[in-house]
C-alpha cells in the first residue's frame, strides 16, 4: 500500500487540476452564451440583456464591464472576485438594493464605478475601502436619505468626480465628505434636501466644477458659505429666484471666488433680477456668466433700479434659450447698458432676438466675439444693430440661422465693422446674389453654407483666406481669390475641380459629396501648394491609371478619395474616404470593362440553364400545381350540402377507360335509382385548368371512387391527383373514399409517394373486381351500398 501511495497522490492532483480547468472552461462558455461580446476582447458588454445576476466566468482579462439596464438585485462577494484588472464597471439602471461589503475588494485598479439609478437605501464605506484608484463615482438616483454618520469616501484619495443625490436625499451631515480634498466635478441632486449641517463641505479645498440642484435657498446659502474659496465654476440648476425676500440669503454668493456662474432652468422675475445682477457684479473674481433654459417672468420694468457697479472682471456672457413669456411687452435694455462695456465675448442664442438697439451696440466697446445665431434678425434690424460706432472692437460675428435674405444689404450693414475678421452667416436664405457687394476691409473668414445660393459671383470679397460655401447646389466655382487658403465645397453639384490659377495659395480643399468622376492630370498638378484634398463620396470610376496618377503626386500630404458601393470597385477601393496612398488595386479592379462583360455573360448562361432545366422538368407546371394545392388547403373543409352535384367522382387511369366507361358507368347510371357519376372526359368544364376542375369535382361529389390498377399507380397524372388534390379528401374523412381493385396490386408495388393510398389499403376494406358473373353481381351490390352510405 505504501508502495502505491505516491501514484495515488499524483492521480488525485491531476484529477483536481482537470476538474478546475473543466469548471473554468464551462463558466467561460456560459459567459459567452449570456454575453457574446465577452470573448478575447477586454470589453465585456452585457447591457440590456435582462440579467438577474452578475454572470459567472468573468476573468482578469476584462478591463471594462457593462452590466447596465438589467434586473440585477444583489452583488455578491464572489461575483467580481476574478476581475482584478477592471478599470470601468457600469451597473446603472438595475434594481440593486444590496451589496456585500467585500464585493469590490479585488478591484484595486478600478477607475470608474457607476451605481446610479438603482435601489440602494444606504451607502456603506466598506464598499469603497479597497478602491484606491477610483476617480469617478456615480451614486445618483438611488433611495438613500443620507450618507450615514461618517464619510463613505474617506479612502478614495484619487477621486476626481462625484455625483450623488436623489428625490429622497434630505440630509448632509458634518463629516460626510471627510477625506476628499480635491475634485474636478461635484454634482449634488438635492431637490428635497432640507437639512445641511454647516461645515460639511469644509474639508474640500478645491472643486473645479460644482453642480447644485437644490430648491431650498437656505440650504444653498449654507453650502455656498462653506465653499466660498473652493469652487471655480458654480452651476445652479432649477433654483427658483422668484421671492425677493430670499435674495438676501444669496448675498453670501457675492463673497465667492468663483470664476464662472451658470444658471440652468432657473426662474427669474422683474423683482429679483436687479438683486441677482448686483450680487454677480460684486463677485471679486467672476469672469463668465451663463444662462441656459431659463425663464423670465416680467417685461424688463425692474422694481428696483439696477446699480451700475460695473464688474472689473466679468468678460463673458452666454444666454441660450431664454424664455420671456411677455416678450412683446419687453422694454429696452437701457438699464443694463452701463454694465456691458467691458464684455469681450457675448453669446445670445435661440432667444428670439430680432434687434440689438444701436445705443447698446455702441456701449459694447470691448466686444470681440458676438454670437446671435438661431434668432430672428432680419436685414433691416441688422442695419440698425450694426450702426455707425456699434461694436467697434468686434472681430468674430455669428449670425447663422436668422432671417437674413439680402446678401448685398448684409455686407453693407457689416462693412462698418472695421475690425471684423470672421463672419458666419450660414443657414440664412439669400438665393441669387449680386455681382458687387461691400464688405469689412479685413474680412478673412466667411461661412455661406446652406444659404440657397445657386451661383457665386464677384460679390464674394477678395480678402478671404477661408471660404465655406457647402450645401448650396453650386455647379461651378470660378472665383478669383488670391489669398484663399481653405475652400469648402461639400454637398454641391460640381463635376470638375475648381481652376487652380485664380486660387494660387490654396492649401486645403473639401469637395465631398459632389458629382466628380475623375481629375485630369492638368487639373490636379495645378494645385502645387495643396496639402489636403478631401474628395470622398463622389462618383469616381475605378481606374488603375487614375489611382496610380494620384498616388504619385509629389508634395500632396494627404488625398482622400472614396468610391461609392454602386461602382464596380472591390476592397480597398470601395472604402469611403480611403486615403489614396494606401490603395493598391488588383488586375481585376483595373479591367472594369472586362469584369462587367464576364459577369453579363455568366448571368446570361445561368439564366439559359435555368430555363432549359425548368422546361425539361416542367417546373412551371409544378409551381402552378403547388399554388392550386395551397389554395385548396385554405378552402373550408366541407362543401355545403346544396353544392353536392354528384354521387361520386371517379379517378382512373386512361388505360382503364374501357372498363370504367362501358361497364361501370352503364351499371351504375342505369340502376334504380340511378347514380350520378363525375367523369373528367364528360363533366369537366372546358377551358378551365384541369387541377381546378379536379378540386371542384371532388368538392361537389359525395364520394370519390378510385379505380386502382397497375396502370393507375404508374400514371404520373394519378400521382398529381393524389398529391395535390385528394389530400383534402383523406384529411376530412376516410369513409368518403371507395377503392376498387380492377386487378390485384401488391402493397409494395405502390410508389412511396402514394403514402395516403398505401395507408388506406392497409387499414380499409376495398372491393376487388371478380372474374365470375355470380361474383360480379355481389360486387355491384356492395359498390352500390358503399355509394349510398
Amino acid at each position: 500500500q505504501t508502495k502505491h501511495e505516491p501514484r495515488t497522490t499524483h492521480t488525485w492532483q491531476v484529477w483536481a487540476i482537470y476538474m478546475v480547468l473543466a469548471a473554468n472552461l464551462s463558466e467561460e462558455q456560459v459567459l459567452k452564451q449570456v454575453c457574446p461580446s465577452c470573448g478575447a476582447t477586454q470589453l465585456c458588454n452585457c447591457s440590456s440583456m435582462d440579467l438577474d445576476f452578475i454572470p459567472a466566468g468573468l476573468t482578469d482579462k476584462i478591463t471594462t464591464l457593462n452590466l447596465s439596464h438589467n434586473r440585477i438585485k444583489h452583488i455578491r462577494s464572489q461575483d467580481l472576485q476574478q476581475t482584478v484588472n477592471l478599470r470601468v464597471l457600469l451597473l446603472q439602471s438595475n434594481n440593486i438594493s444590496s451589496i456585500d461589503e467585500d464585493s469590490f475588494r479585488s478591484l484595486g485598479k478600478l477607475e470608474l464605478l457607476d451605481l446610479s439609478n438603482n435601489s440602494l437605501a444606504h451607502v456603506s464605506p466598506a464598499w469603497f475601502g479597497h478602491l484606491f484608484s477610483l476617480q469617478h463615482l456615480h451614486l445618483q438616483g438611488n433611495a438613500y436619505r443620507d450618507l450615514g454618520e461618517s464619510s463613505p469616501f474617506s479612502s478614495l484619495r484619487n477621486l476626481s468626480s462625484l455625483h450623488l443625490g436623489n428625490r429622497r436625499f434630505s440630509t448632509i451631515r458634518r463629516g460626510n465628505f471627510e477625506g476628499i480634498e480635491l475634485l474636478d466635478k461635484l454634482w449634488i441632486d438635492g431637490g428635497n434636501l432640507r437639512q445641511y449641517e454647516p461645515g460639511s463641505f469644509k474639508s474640500i479645498k478645491k472643486v473645479n466644477h460644482m453642480i447644485v440642484d437644490i430648491r431650498s435657498i437656505n440650504v444653498f446659502s449654507a453650502i455656498v458659505r462653506d465653499l466660498l474659496h473652493s469652487v471655480t465654476w458654480l452651476e445652479l440648476r432649477k433654483i427658483p429666484f422668484s421671492i425677493p425676500a430670499e435674495m438676501q440669503l444669496l448675498r453670501v454668493l457675492s463673497l465667492s471666488f468663483a470664476q464662472k456662474i451658470s444658471l440652468k432652468e432657473a426662474l427669474l422675475t422683474d423683482a429679483t433680477v436687479p438683486e441677482i445682477v448686483s450680487i454677480l457684479e460684486d463677485m471679486p473674481k467672476l469672469v463668465e456668466v451663463e444662462m441656459i433654459d431659463c425663464r423670465l417672468m416680467g417685461t424688463g420694468q425692474w422694481q428696483i433700479q439696477i446699480q451700475a457697479n460695473q464688474s472689473q472682471t466679468l468678460r463673458v456672457l452666454t444666454i441660450e434659450k431664454l424664455s420671456i413669456e411677455e416678450f412683446y411687452l419687453f422694454t429696452d435694455l437701457q438699464a443694463v447698458e452701463g454694465l456691458l462695456s467691458l464684455l469681450t465675448k457675448v453669446t445670445v442664442r435661440n432667444t428670439k432676438v430680432f434687434l440689438v438697439p444701436c445705443s447698446l451696440s455702441r456701449r459694447l466697446l470691448s466686444l470681440e466675439y458676438l454670437d446671435l445665431s438661431a434668432n430672428l434678425l432680419g436685414d433691416q434690424s441688422l442695419e440698425h444693430s450694426a450702426c455707425q460706432g456699434g461694436w467697434p472692437s468686434l472681430q468674430a460675428l455669428n449670425l447663422s440661422q436668422n432671417s437674413l435674405g439680402d446678401l448685398e444689404m448684409t455686407g453693407k450693414s457689416l462693412s462698418r465693422l472695421r475690425q471684423l475678421i470672421l463672419l458666419d452667416i450660414s443657414q440664412n436664405n439669400f438665393g441669387e446674389i449680386p455681382d458687387v457687394c461691400e464688405w469689412p476691409k479685413h474680412l478673412k473668414y466667411l461661412n455661406l453654407s446652406s444659404t440657397q445660393i445657386p451661383k457665386l459671383t464677384t460679390c464674394i470679397p477678395l480678402t478671404l483666406e477661408v471660404l465655406d460655401v457647402s450645401a448650396n447646389n453650386l455647379k461651378e466655382f470660378g472665383l478669383q481669390l488670391p489669398f484663399l487658403k481653405e475652400l469648402y465645397l461639400a454637398k454641391n453639384q460640381l463635376k470638375t475641380l475648381p481652376g487652380a490659377a485664380p486660387i494660387p495659395n490654396l492649401v486645403a480643399m473639401s469637395i465631398r459629396r459632389n458629382k466628380l468622376n475623375s481629375f485630369s492630370r492638368e487639373e490636379f498638378e495645378a494645385f502645387k501648394k495643396m496639402e489636403l484634398l478631401d474628395a470622398s463620396d463622389n462618383n469616381f470610376i475605378c481606374s488603375c491609371e487614375f489611382v496610380s496618377f494620384i498616388q504619385h503626386q509629389a508634395g500632396m500630404a494627404q488625398v482622400l478619395v472614396g468610391w461609392p458601393d454602386k461602382y464596380i470597385c472591390d476592397s480597398p477601393l470601395a472604402v469611403r474616404g480611403t486615403q489614396v496612398g494606401a490603395v493598391h488595386p488588383s488586375l481585376m479592379e483595373c479591367h472594369r470593362s472586362l469584369v462587367v462583360s464576364l459577369i453579363c455573360v455568366l448571368v446570361f448562361l445561368v439564366i439559359l440553364v435555368l430555363v432549359a432545366v425548368g422546361y425539361k422538368y416542367h417546373v412551371v407546371w409544378y409551381l402552378r400545381m403547388t399554388w392550386a394545392w395551397l389554395q385548396a388547403k385554405r378552402k373550408p373543409k366541407r362543401a355545403p350540402a346544396k353544392d353536392i352535384c354528384y354521387d361520386a367522382f371517379v379517378s382512373y387511369s386512361e388505360n382503364d377507360s374501357d372498363w370504367v366507361e362501358n361497364i361501370m358507368v352503364r351499371e351504375l347510371e342505369q340502376a334504380c335509382p340511378p347514380f350520378r357519376l363525375c367523369l373528367h372526359k364528360r363533366d369537366f368544364v372546358p377551358g378551365k385548368w384541369i387541377v381546378d376542375n379536379i378540386i371542384d369535382s371532388i368538392e361537389k361529389s359525395h364520394k370519390t371512387l378510385f379505380v386502382l390498377s397497375e396502370h393507375f399507380v404508374q400514371s404520373e397524372w394519378c400521382k398529381y391527383e393524389l398529391d395535390f388534390s385528394h389530400f383534402r379528401l383523406f384529411d376530412e374523412n376516410n369513409d368518403a373514399a371507395i377503392l376498387v381493385l380492377l386487378e390485384p396490386i401488391q402493397s409494395k408495388a405502390i410508389p412511396k409517394r402514394f403514402c395516403k393510398l398505401r395507408k388506406i389499403m392497409n387499414t380499409k376494406t376495398y372491393l376487388e373486381w371478380p372474374p365470375g358473373e355470380e361474383q360480379q353481381k355481389r360486387f355491384w351490390e356492395n359498390l352500390k351500398g358503399a355509394l349510398k352510405s
